[in-house]
Parts: C-alpha cells; sequence; structure tokens
C-alpha cells in the first residue's frame, strides 16, 4: 500500500541506519509522503547523497553523522532534529549488525556490538525522544526487528537474542504508554532482505552459504519493508499496528 504524498505532512522522522538498505528505503518513503526527515548514520558522505536526492524532489531532509551506540551523539540527534523541523512526531530505530558465528567460536566482541547498536542504541534513540513525545501527546516509535526475533537459528543466536529483546521492548512499549499517552509503536520483523546486512558475518563459511542458500531465491527488497513502515505509520491515529511479520515468500521459517 503505497501512502498518500502528503499522509505525513507536517510530521518530523528520524531514521538510523539510513545510510544503505532499508535505512535508506524508509527514509526515501518518509520523505515521500511528505514528512521532513533527517538521517542518522556513521557514514556521513552516503547520508548527504540521499538528503540531496530527497531535497532535489522537493522534500525535506538533513543528514546528521551519528553512531547510535554513543548516548551523546544520539541525544544531539534528537536536539537537532528538533531545532530544524520541529518536535520529532515518528522515530525509526533502524540501526543494526548481524555479525553471525557459532557460539564455539565464542566472538565476545562481535556479541558486545550487536548488544551496543541493536539494543542499546534503540533504548539511546527512545531515551532521547521519549521525553519529547510524551509532551506532545503523540508519537510513534518504529522498531526494525527480525524473523529471528521469533526465533533463534544456528550461528545466529546472539543475533536473535537482540531481536527477542527487542520484541519484550515493543509490546512493554505499548503496555506503558500507548493507552496512556498517545504514543504508537510497531515492531517490523523482515526475513531476508537483500542488503548489505550480510556482509557483516565474519564467518566466511557461514557467509558463503548464507550466499549460496539464497542466490536462486528472491529475498525482500528494502523498498518491501519500507512499505510495511509506512503502513504503520499512516495508519490512523486510533490504529496502533504492533507487529508486522513480513517474510519472502521463498523463505520457508
Amino acid at each position: 500500500m503505497r501512502a498518500a504524498a502528503d499522509a505525513l505532512e507536517g510530521r518530523t522522522a528520524i531514521v538510523t541506519g539510513a545510510s544503505s538498505g532499508i535505512g535508506m528505503a524508509v527514509g526515501r518513503a518518509l520523505a515521500e509522503a511528505g514528512a521532513s526527515v533527517v538521517l542518522a548514520a556513521r557514514r556521513a558522505e552516503r547520508l548527504e547523497t540521499l538528503a540531496q536526492e530527497i531535497r532535489d524532489r522537493g522534500g525535506a531532509a538533513k543528514a546528521c553523522a551519528t553512531d547510535v551506540t554513543r548516548r551523546a551523539e544520539v541525544e544531539a540527534l534528537v536536539a537537532h532534529t528538533s531545532e530544524v523541523f520541529g518536535p520529532v512526531d515518528i522515530l525509526v530505530n533502524n540501526a543494526g549488525v548481524m555479525p553471525l558465528s557459532p557460539l564455539a567460536e565464542v566472538r565476545v566482541d562481535d556479541w558486545e556490538q550487536m548488544v551496543d547498536v541493536n539494543i542499546k542504541g534503540v533504548l539511546f534513540g527512545i531515551g532521547a525522544a521519549l521525553p519529547i513525545m510524551l509532551g506532545e501527546g503523540r508519537g510513534h516509535i518504529v522498531n526494525i526487528g527480525s524473523v529471528a526475533g521469533r526465533r533463534p537459528f544456528p550461528g545466529g543466536t546472539v543475533y536473535s537474542a537482540t531481536k527477542f529483546a527487542l520484541r519484550a521492548l515493543t509490546a512493554g512499549i505499548q503496555l506503558e504508554l500507548s493507552a496512556a499517552s498517545g504514543i504508537r509503536v510497531t515492531d517490523v520483523q523482515p526475513g531476508v532482505v537483500d542488503t548489505e546486512l550480510a556482509d557483516h558475518i565474519p564467518d566466511a563459511a557461514q557467509r558463503d552459504a548464507f550466499l549460496e542458500r539464497w542466490s536462486e531465491k528472491r529475498a525482500l527488497r528494502a523498498s518491501d519493508v519500507a512499505a510495511a513502515v509506512m503502513h504503520a505509520v499512516t495508519a490512523p491515529p486510533h490504529v496502533n499496528i504492533n507487529e508486522i511479520l513480513i517474510r519472502p515468500t521463498d523463505q520457508p521459517t
């Protein structure tokens, strides 16, 4: 379902991990629907290219280089967004990493990185944006989770744990804040998506096996996931779409 061109007119959105893949597609889609968008990631040059593309099409966008593992940078991102475009209405927590490996390899540094980006980075974003949303009496937090947040898989145990945590966090936000404060929340859970995420896999055998399994299958496109996000954020205010599970047709589990 394609959002109307003015469906988000007057709204302000932040998208983390916006320099590629799902984040880039979500940033474009939000801008096309009329939102003013701040694009956040570490790769500043890519962000600026996307922001300029959006502006060239008549949209409103700013690039803001941000490392979501650094709380001060995330707080500065939210403050800058409010100064430039106004109070944050939509926060899309998309930044994530997936350095898969068997537990027996004990890649503790990779485990820590996944916790820092996939969980703490999300919490930093929520912690910075939530006071604004509470003050406005509205807001929408979108967490990009994963089908892995419903079931672990060999080599992805820690990654799955971070996405299970995200699913629990989303459910808790709905319980505490939706009815009481008008803040909506959505966990979008994609299956396999054709993005750079597989490049994060440090175990060469596992990376090659993953790519081989999907070499002749149809993965989701980033734009498919962006469409799911737009379905949630353009729903009427009385509708809170809490979870969207979206798999490729060719993905059996």
